[in-house]
């Protein structure tokens, strides 16, 4: 072969390789995609607080859409039904904080009232002891206890500032929950043409199909929100029961506590049995907050395994395991807030899987009525093989 031709071969190879790798406008598009992606969840990350409480606003309106549906055919007005729920919904947090707050502010001052006797308590065991009395020559620990214990009141008036910080949190908290509230409001009046608009858009025989998934969800949540309900209840009852046995005063205060806090999956009853227990430190100790603890534990075993599947299983049609790595999944991810919302997502990703399938089954049957796809075959059936027939045996 000559030189010339072992060049023009090679040229032609090389041409060849270039024309199977990938074109300008493929790796143009890859690049546009890539920074496409970047910007977006660069957005997502800049209007996360707005973007959660559009997430937040969309649960309590599905949540509230069946009790508004159930005034609407009471009072025939919708306009009506939604005021109701959502003036039921202001007064909940302002009855709460009517049973709640008294009792606290009364037990918090009184508190501070006997801090000092509480003090002189502690230095007289501590002298009745040889030990802690060895401990209080060498380091004079009361003396340090009764003098801060002395100055405490006088301290409270220190604390301007870090009430003042609490209140401005107060106050951005009160803005977020308005600002929540105003967005359910707007979707639960208005979200049900969009979703009649979005399913129109659809064929019409996807209509029912469609129609049925969106009642499906919605009644998964609404049945999320009633089981929580029903736990917290359940929390706050039995807690109530245990507290009134023992003798703890304002037993009906922390039992709302309890239930307030069992909403919160994983983390809320045992930051409740946490805020009771200190209670109990000051009434008939040790033996009441002793028997707290280890009803506390049993209880949350009980809730955990038992109580709360079992509710939220029936509630939302989901099976318990799949509540607990649902829940366990969201609050990993999430905190609270996926807490909250997980087990609600995997109700809705449940209903969302099987009418996908469904739908994948309806648009396959169509086709096939339109003759697009031809019809599966039938399934074929083997001949049962002859057995051998054995050969005489021999004489």
């Amino acid at each position: 072969m000559t030189p010339s031709a072992e060049r023009d071969n090679l040229a032609r190879g090389m041409s060849a390789q270039a024309s199977d790798g990938p074109s300008t406008r493929a790796i143009l598009r890859i690049v546009g995609i890539v920074v496409v992606s970047v910007i977006t969840l660069y957005l997502i990350y800049l209007l996360r607080r707005p973007i959660t409480w559009i997430v937040i606003a969309a649960f309590i309106a599905v949540a509230l859409s069946s009790p508004v549906a159930l005034l609407e055919r009471s009072t025939g007005r919708r306009g009506r039904a939604i005021a109701l729920v959502y003036l039921g919904v202001i007064l909940v947090p302002v009855l709460i904080g009517a049973i709640l707050v008294p009792p606290l502010v009364k037990e918090t001052n009184k508190l501070v009232d006997r801090i000092p006797s509480y003090a002189n308590d502690v230095t007289t065991f501590v002298q009745k002891n040889r030990t802690l009395r060895k401990i209080e020559r060498d380091y004079n620990v009361t003396g340090k206890l009764q003098q801060q214990a002395a100055k405490l009141p006088s301290k409270l008036g220190g604390a301007a500032g870090v009430l003042s910080n609490i209140g401005l949190a107060i106050v951005n908290s009160l803005f977020a929950g308005i600002t929540i509230l105003i967005l359910s409001i707007f979707m639960i009046g208005s979200g049900g043409r969009w979703i009649d608009a979005a399913i129109r858009s659809r064929p019409p025989s996807h209509h029912a199909m469609l129609r049925r998934a969106t009642s499906d969800i919605s009644g998964a949540v609404a049945g999320y929100v009633a089981g929580a309900i029903g736990q917290a209840l359940v929390a706050g009852v039995t807690s109530f029961i245990v507290l009134t046995i023992l003798g703890v005063p304002y037993a009906s205060a922390l039992a709302l506590i309890i239930a307030l806090l069992d909403l919160v999956p994983l983390v809320g009853a045992t930051l409740g049995a946490l805020l009771v227990g200190i209670v109990t430190l000051f009434n008939h100790f040790p033996t009441d907050t002793i028997i707290w603890v280890v009803w506390s534990i049993v209880y949350q075993q009980i809730e955990n395994t038992v109580i709360q599947p079992r509710i939220q299983a029936r509630s939302v049609n989901v099976a318990p395991i799949v509540v607990l790595v649902a829940v366990l999944f969201g609050s990993t991810l999430f905190g609270i807030l996926g807490a909250l919302l997980a087990i609600p997502a995997a109700a809705t990703i449940q209903i969302t899987v099987r009418e996908y399938a469904m739908y994948r089954k309806l648009v396959r049957m169509e086709a096939i009525e339109e003759g697009k796809e031809p019809p599966e075959p039938p399934p074929t059936i083997l001949a049962p093989t002859p057995t051998p027939t054995p050969p005489p045996a021999a004489a």
